[in-house]
């Protein structure tokens, strides 16, 4: 693959760049822009949300026609990285999960209809979304086929959900909801998916789930549903689809969760070299310790590798492939390289890095959960084991010019 990149999407990588420099990153020092789960403040938020549509810098996971700059996914992981160089990058761009993951699958499976309903207002930031699978034990989690949240067929065509769910990224502050729920025992056509909006009754928020990390907008939240009723015109694709709809959903949102978290990555190890380079123990700086030197010269490796397999999986997408061994090494990968770049940052920082003097602190609590969230690193280890099971060598094949994805 040809790894250069067109002077348009270059121009956008520099102004994201500069943005996020010159107007987001002087914010997290300033903690009257922090709410009150750690996360930007709305009133910022919204300001600088309008600055970057005025700039051009909106929603560019998406077509033009519906509301987006429609760099594809190459072009996502040469952006989203830039974003979250800031820890309140991405959400400014509305390229922040669970908003982008949402925005994207609705693009692929909606109606004209179901588009202009649910997707356009996520679209001009005008709502929140959410995407609602994840049950409590016994449920399903990474397994969608212990699902037990169910959804009843009604005379009439709509279909009523009992069941729960928890750990549902941004409901308490979302309007526009997808949820999967069990329509039948099929093992491969059992679920499916609809859209509701948050004024529907028939269904609640239990709780918002205190968690070890700062919080995206809304939180992570546990639901129940006591007959909330969704009419057919609300399924996405078809009855027994939904499972279909939460592959297309996760992978790419997967691999764009991977983009982000090498731009945090990244920012730690600047954070580090910035210290680094100014900080003196007997008699010499730090940058100057062959330790220290180690340190940074491995992380700078991982992080490459991680770009590398991002953009290899953004590649397959682009050309219509699955991707899915790809995103599942990318997604372990970053995970664990975002993990150890705090972590090492944190340590050459010493006890400033431990403080909230600097966004460190914050980064390595958000770390931890990349490990698990859109499945654990174990889960995709299972993954990668059974395409090597399948295809023995072929496993490392190069794609040929020419042959279908």
């Amino acid at each position: 693959m040809d790894f250069s990149i067109s002077p348009a999407l270059e121009d956008l990588r520099r102004r994201i760049a500069s943005f996020v420099s010159d107007e987001i990153i002087p914010l997290e020092s300033d903690p009257a822009a922090y709410d009150a789960h750690e996360n930007i403040a709305p009133a910022q938020l919204e300001r600088l949300r309008a600055k970057a549509k005025a700039e051009g810098l909106w929603c560019l996971q998406l077509k033009p026609e519906n509301g987006g700059l429609g760099v594809g996914r190459m072009g996502m992981a040469v952006c989203y990285t830039e974003m979250n160089r800031s820890i309140f990058g991405p959400v400014v761009f509305n390229s922040a999960a669970p908003d982008d993951g949402n925005m994207m699958v609705l693009e692929e499976v909606g109606t004209a209809d179901q588009k202009a309903r649910w997707l356009a207002p996520i679209a001009r930031g005008e709502v929140r979304s959410a995407f609602v699978m994840t049950e409590p034990h016994p449920g399903g989690g990474s397994d969608p086929s212990m699902m037990l949240t169910r959804a009843e067929k009604q005379p009439d065509g709509s279909s009523r959900i009992y069941g729960r769910k928890w750990f549902i990224t941004g409901a308490e502050e979302a309007a526009h909801f997808i949820i999967v729920a069990r329509t039948s025992d099929d093992a491969r056509k059992g679920l499916t998916a609809f859209a509701f909006h948050r004024d529907a009754p028939g269904w609640r928020i239990v709780r918002r789930i205190p968690i070890m990390g700062p919080e995206e907008h809304g939180g992570h939240c546990e639901l129940e549903f006591d007959g909330l009723t969704i009419p057919p015109e609300d399924v996405l694709m078809k009855e027994g689809d939904g499972l279909k709809v939460t592959q297309i959903r996760l992978g790419p949102a997967r691999l764009t969760h991977c983009m982000r978290w090498l731009g945090l990555a990244m920012r730690s190890v600047a954070i580090a070299r910035d210290y680094a380079a100014v900080r003196e123990g007997f008699g010499i700086r730090l940058a100057d310790r062959e330790s220290v030197q180690t340190m940074l010269g491995r992380i700078a490796m991982e992080i490459e590798i991680g770009r590398l397999l991002v953009m290899k999986a953004a590649y397959e997408l682009d050309r219509g492939g699955l991707a899915r061994k790809e995103i599942s090494m990318a997604k372990i990968k970053a995970a664990n390289t975002l993990h150890l770049a705090a972590d090492t940052a944190i340590q050459i920082n010493g006890a400033r890095g431990y403080s909230k003097d600097t966004v460190l602190e914050w980064i390595y609590r958000y770390a931890r959960q990349a490990r698990i969230v859109d499945g654990a690193d174990a889960v995709h280890e299972m993954v990668l084991n059974r395409f090597l099971e399948k295809e023995g060598d072929g496993f490392w094949n190069w794609p040929v010019a020419g042959e279908k994805a």
